[in-house]
């Protein structure tokens, strides 16, 4: 129901996330003009702005105080309005810590989260952080390890492996799993995304989530497991505005996902 996207390297060493700079060079007075007899009275002012492009940051935000029954579908209604592309749970000694990782759709959703700082989830106030990649990562490759005791919040299989970590491991069937789809999207969009491969409509299944709206995940049957080899070289290209990201599947995963959506 919750995917995880892809944004590259965001932020600084200190944990502040940095948007685009803009330099000033100001050769010339103030907006309210020059005064009478100064020598710009004869050079008009004039501003140059030298844009310096930066990648967004990457939306994600740390939860804290959460139910301990707490499960994913109550992290998005507690986000809602937000697009939500994945929620991880933390884990300490096999027990659900409290914590949360959310991450958002886009980078601006960020400070709409923050608004939900110390509102309440059930009886419990949750506090709502700034957070980083890196912290996030960190987070999933802890929960590779992290034995799975009771009290741990609903989670649907497979979860526990980070974003690159065990991605050539499994062997290819001809299934590609597509994560963090824009909620507009529908078949054409993904034969459009795999256009260099022969794809019917057919071979596209977009999965729904239990209201029956689009989940952002998908699947696709591809002809023969070379083209869906061939096909990850597509792994975190964009369509329309959102990273899509993809992962080895089987045709068993599928059935179970179009299931739950049904």
């Amino acid at each position: 129901m919750f995917f995880r996207g892809n944004y590259g390297r965001f932020g600084d060493a200190d944990g502040r996330e940095m948007g685009p700079k803009r330099q000033r060079y100001d050769q010339g007075p103030s907006f309210y003009g020059p005064s009478p007899g100064s020598a710009f009275m004869y050079n008009p002012p004039t501003y140059c702005y030298m844009e310096q492009t930066s990648p967004p940051p990457f939306p994600v935000v740390r939860l804290r105080g959460l139910p301990f029954d707490c499960a994913e579908v109550d992290v998005a209604e507690f986000f809602h309005g937000l697009d939500i592309v994945d929620v991880l749970f933390v884990h300490r000694d096999g027990r659900f810590s409290g914590e949360a990782f959310c991450v958002l759709g886009y980078p601006l959703q960020v400070d709409f989260a923050l608004q939900k700082n110390r509102c309440s989830m059930g009886r419990r106030y949750v506090e709502v952080f700034r957070s980083r990649r890196q912290e996030y990562y960190k987070a999933i490759a802890n929960e590779v390890s992290e034995p799975r005791g009771r009290g741990s919040p609903q989670r649907r299989p497979p979860r526990a492996r980070s974003h690159d970590e065990g991605r050539e491991a499994m062997e290819h069937t001809g299934v590609l799993r597509l994560r963090g789809l824009p909620y507009s999207a529908n078949k054409d969009d993904i034969l459009e995304f795999f256009k260099d491969f022969d794809l019917g409509e057919d071979s596209v299944h977009i999965v729904l989530n239990p209201e029956g709206r689009p989940s952002g995940e998908a699947y696709v049957e591809f002809a023969d497991v070379e083209d869906s080899k061939a096909a990850m070289t597509r792994d975190r290209m964009t369509l329309g505005n959102r990273y899509i990201e993809l992962f080895i599947s089987s045709p068993e995963e599928l059935d179970e996902a179009i299931s739950r959506g049904r």
